[in-house]
């Protein structure tokens, strides 16, 4: 029984052998979109995710089940891209569309507060978190990049951001709350 056959009919050892077939075809594919190995590994998983759980809908007739797979890698590589970008720009938000060359003098002097007010905040955390999250926020690297660049375990780095915020949005509402007494 052909590999395609089998997998229609629902064995996964027929998927595990349509993935030692086109899974590097898939992984090229999905690295030449994203320039990022573990999002490329990520968007090949779900594509052969995609395919497993959509056999009922494949048709040997308008296509190949490679062609059928690259186009399922191309698609979840392209909605990383769209993904990262969507994240990227509102994590700006809209104030950072166009930068006021005009700030005044009481701009600046919120600005020095504001800056010094993060500092301190930051200052109050754990070395770990603090670093995670300096290297989110002013870094731009995404969590899967600390943890390589740290060589932390992702779910760590993502519980030290979680653990970090948690903290920061804390000590700016005590400020807020001290500045409004």
């Amino acid at each position: 029984m052909r590999a395609v056959d089998r997998w229609e009919a629902g064995d996964a050892d027929g998927l595990e052998v349509l993935y030692a077939l086109h899974g590097r075809s898939c992984y090229g594919l999905a690295l030449s979109v994203l320039r990022d190995a573990h999002h490329a590994e990520d968007a090949v998983q779900e594509a052969f995710v995609d395919l497993w759980r959509s056999r009922a809908c494949f048709d040997a007739r308008r296509s190949s089940v490679r062609s059928w797979l690259l186009m399922l890698t191309h698609r979840r590589a392209v909605d990383r891209v769209r993904t990262e970008q969507r994240r990227r720009t509102s994590a700006l938000g809209p104030e950072h569309d166009f930068p006021d060359d005009r700030s005044g003098p009481d701009a600046q002097v919120i600005t020095k507060l504001l800056a010094e007010q993060a500092q301190a905040a930051l200052a109050t955390l754990p070395a770990a978190q603090r670093e995670a999250l300096v290297l989110a926020y002013w870094g731009g690297y995404t969590q899967r990049e600390i943890a390589s660049l740290t060589g932390t375990p992702i779910g760590t780095v993502k519980s030290r951001m979680h653990a970090g915020m948690r903290h920061l949005r804390t000590q700016v509402r005590l400020v807020q709350s001290s500045e409004g007494d």
